[in-house]
């Protein structure tokens, strides 16, 4: 199990995961700031300067979840993880990760006032230009893994973080006000100390305030597999997309062929568990793409199947199951480019051309081929 501390920059964080691990038995302080320090050693310059935050890092998330599956195969028990999520897409990607591993999240937030919360970033700037640190903010360029800029004061560098916590506070504070209070339980810490703050986490999850996150187990592919997706459209020719909560990017209703099961059954099944609705007709494929092998994935076949149009009484009987799928919409073209991974967009694409011509693609990797 996983006790996944969330909070803005200056939050204390830290300090009360260092308590909370002397309060909740068998548990392992995780701090994912140090595999930042490592892809910061492991990554050459050019592609590190092309981010501001190592967790835009790809190999950051997926590190992270490995590192951390590592951790509890080798000391059991449970992890503490003081770790700050503003993005929800990197939330879905972590945390569905571990899901995708059995590894089981209580996701728990530090939510200070926010005059408190600056006049702490204030302090502790001022305490570390006296100590002649940078500051040490996770996921901070140039501080904690990152180590002070060349040339730099230890009074710039203060400064430098302490600007970049004051920046963050704002879409952190976003965050809070829109899918983090759905999905972790809040501790307002504006009067508690490290101390009083982890004791109200550990009684949280004693009690089970602090639930499991509720998120769909899919188990991570062994080899090459089939998935079969189907585009349903709206009285206004509409495509419709849902979010799933273990993985970031919208996604067409749709999921893994299973042993033994026709293709576009499972188009029909999958519409079914995810949504709800009941097709009455075999969908009609529309094309074939063959995704390549790019570890860690393998690659496979990716169907996509038209499932036709729905009425508005159709689209008013939508049901999402919340471990996983958060929303659905019906989009236009232009707008899923905005939503979907560019992989699913140029899927897409190629998808509603065929639509148009009355035809069958064959793509190779997203190109269309023969």
């Amino acid at each position: 199990m996983i006790v996944w501390i969330n909070g803005a920059f200056g939050a204390g964080k830290s300090s009360t995961a260092r308590e909370l691990v002397d309060l909740i038995p068998n548990s392992t302080l995780y701090d994912p700031e140090l595999v930042g320090g490592a892809v910061c050693r492991l990554l050459p310059q050019k592609r590190l300067s092309e981010v501001t935050d190592f967790q835009d890092l790809p190999i950051w998330r997926r590190l992270v979840v490995d590192a951390a599956a590592a951790m509890l195969a080798e000391v059991g028990g449970v992890l503490v993880v003081p770790m700050t999520l503003i993005r929800q897409d990197y939330r879905d990607e972590v945390f569905g990760a571990l899901a995708a591993r059995r590894i089981e999240v209580r996701h728990v937030v530090l939510a200070p006032d926010e005059t408190i919360l600056r006049g702490r970033i204030d302090s502790r700037a001022a305490f570390a230009a006296e100590a002649g640190a940078g500051g040490g903010v996770a996921g901070e360029p140039g501080s904690g893994a990152y180590a002070r800029m060349s040339g730099e004061t230890p009074a710039q560098a203060a400064e430098r973080v302490r600007r970049w916590c004051l920046d963050h506070v704002g879409p952190f504070r976003d965050a809070l006000d829109g899918w983090l209070a759905a999905d972790a339980y809040a501790v307002d810490t504006s009067a508690l100390t490290a101390a009083e703050a982890a004791r109200a986490i550990a009684d949280a999850v004693a009690a089970g305030h602090a639930a499991p996150c509720g998120i769909v187990q899919t188990p991570e592919p062994t080899g090459e597999t089939l998935a079969a997706g189907v585009l349903l459209f709206d009285e206004q020719d509409r495509f419709l997309l849902v979010d799933p909560t273990y993985k970031p990017g919208w996604e067409f209703p749709g999921g893994v062929v299973e042993p033994g099961e026709a293709p576009a059954r499972a188009g029909i099944r999958e519409v079914a568990e995810e949504i709800g609705l009941e097709l009455d007709t075999v969908p009609r494929l529309l094309l074939v793409d063959w995704e390549r092998p790019q570890p860690p994935g393998y690659g496979g076949l990716r169907l996509l199947f038209d499932g036709g149009r729905l009425g508005t009484a159709d689209a008013a009987r939508l049901l999402l199951p919340g471990a996983e799928l958060r929303a659905w919409r019906f989009v236009t073209e232009e707008e899923a480019a905005d939503l979907l991974p560019p992989v699913r967009f140029t899927r897409l694409h190629w998808a509603l051309r065929a639509r148009e011509q009355g035809t069958v693609l064959n793509l190779e990797a997203g190109v269309p081929v023969g």
